[in-house]
C-alpha cells in the first residue's frame, strides 16, 4: 500500500505541488496499481516463451519500418527551430530553484 507520506516525497522529487486531496486520491490511485500488479503476477505463465517482439513472427504484417542506415540530423538542422541556442547546444531556462 503506497502512503501519503510516500506520495508527499515522490511528489517533492519531481518538484510538484499536490493539494490534501491530489494527494489522497494518488495514494488510492497507486495503491490500487499495485494490487492489479499483484493480480497478474498471480497468472500461471509456467511453459509461455518470453517475447522480445510482439510482431516477431508476423513479417508479412509488421508495421515497423526497414532498418536502413541513413545520413543523420546536422547539428545546425537540429537547433535550428530552438528558441534560444549557443555553441551548437539547445538553451533552457532554469527550472529548479531549491
Amino acid at each position: 500500500m503506497i502512503t501519503e507520506e510516500r506520495v508527499r516525497y515522490v511528489a517533492g522529487l519531481a518538484n510538484l505541488t499536490l493539494s490534501d486531496r491530489e494527494i489522497h486520491r494518488m495514494a488510492a490511485d497507486l495503491s490500487g496499481i499495485l494490487v492489479h500488479i499483484d493480480k497478474l503476477n498471480e497468472i500461471d505463465t509456467e511453459g509461455v516463451e518470453p517475447m522480445a517482439q510482439v510482431l516477431f513472427d508476423n513479417e508479412e504484417t509488421a508495421t515497423l519500418r526497414a532498418d536502413v542506415e541513413r545520413p543523420s540530423l546536422s547539428n545546425a538542422d537540429a537547433v535550428a527551430n530552438a528558441a534560444i541556442t549557443s555553441g551548437g547546444y539547445f538553451k533552457v531556462p532554469k527550472v529548479i530553484e531549491r
